[in-house]
């Protein structure tokens, strides 16, 4: 007999988790080296990756406990976007010490299998488009993403859908839609829009030359769209010929910054909260690392 689905008021919420942020940001950014008793393998990143993890789910969590979807970048997840803009995330380096945290994957994905925690990985999908499509597939559920990365402000919704960044200080970890707002002048609906005038340096978007943060902002003031700026009258002055100017850059760079949200995504949520995990010594110790 198969397993009884849970009721609406007992579906657990989702807890989303850009995988590869979290890797990269914890192989080189965790407090100390963790290395292998033997002294000849770095194990930072599956190490900081579990700790990481298991300390959101401890610490960070405003709701009730939750299930967990860890989401990886496709080995090709890039490619539709680098096709249409050679320049896409062109800035990222590919050296062997930049690419270091890959050794991880198979261990990673090894675990969390081992320990019930459910990961979703689609070759030509980058997870910033599956988590934005699992955040749509589920509209009736509190949805938390586990990422450092500014784009997910675009999925931002109410109470509904917020981000937990550990980058920042405990009472501040949570990221909320009002907070993008209050902080930027811009609603989460305009984020790509925001992103198409100032430009992104993660992933290598040159926005429109001498736009920034504030002048962005104004002009988007209101709920305007990009497509509503010419006939707005706010395109005036040098600023506005910048714009004028470099319109095809700015539609291309916020066509390059919008989120997918129709990806075919096989994996299917459960409803039930997930297992516990270990200590990250314990999860290193049973893939028989140490």
């Amino acid at each position: 007999m198969g397993a009884v689905a849970p009721s609406h008021s007992q579906v657990a919420p989702l807890l989303l988790v850009d995988g590869f942020n979290v890797l990269w940001r914890g192989h080189f950014g965790f407090p100390a080296p963790i290395v292998s008793r033997d002294k000849q393998r770095n194990l930072t990143g599956l190490f900081a990756f579990f700790a990481l993890l298991r300390a959101t789910i401890r610490d960070d969590l405003d709701t009730p406990p939750v299930e967990v979807c860890v989401v990886l970048d496709g080995e090709n997840g890039s490619a539709e976007r680098k096709d249409s803009d050679a320049d896409y995330k062109a800035n990222r380096e590919s050296t062997p010490a930049a690419l270091e945290p890959l050794q991880f994957l198979a261990p990673m994905k090894e675990a969390l299998d081992a320990y019930g925690i459910a990961w979703v990985e689609i070759d030509n999908a980058e997870a910033d488009d599956v988590i934005a499509t699992l955040t749509e597939r589920h509209p009736d559920r509190p949805i938390r993403i586990m990422s450092a990365d500014q784009d997910y402000y675009q999925l931002l919704d109410s109470d509904r859908v917020r981000i937990i960044n550990r980058a920042r200080k405990a009472s501040k970890r949570i990221i909320t839609a009002a907070e993008v707002h209050e902080r930027y002048g811009v609603t989460p609906a305009q984020w790509p829009d925001y992103r198409a005038l100032t430009g992104d340096k993660s992933d290598n978007l040159p926005g429109v030359k001498g736009i920034g943060a504030k002048t962005a902002a104004a002009l988007l003031a209101g709920g305007l769209t990009l497509d509503e700026l010419p006939s707005s009258g706010r395109l005036t002055g040098a600023k506005g010929a910048a714009i004028n100017d470099s319109w095809t850059v700015a539609l291309r760079c916020r066509e390059l910054s919008r989120m997918r949200r129709d990806v075919p995504v096989g994996w299917q949520a459960t409803g039930h909260v997930s297992p516990a995990l270990p200590r990250p010594a314990d999860v290193i110790e049973k893939l028989g690392m140490w």
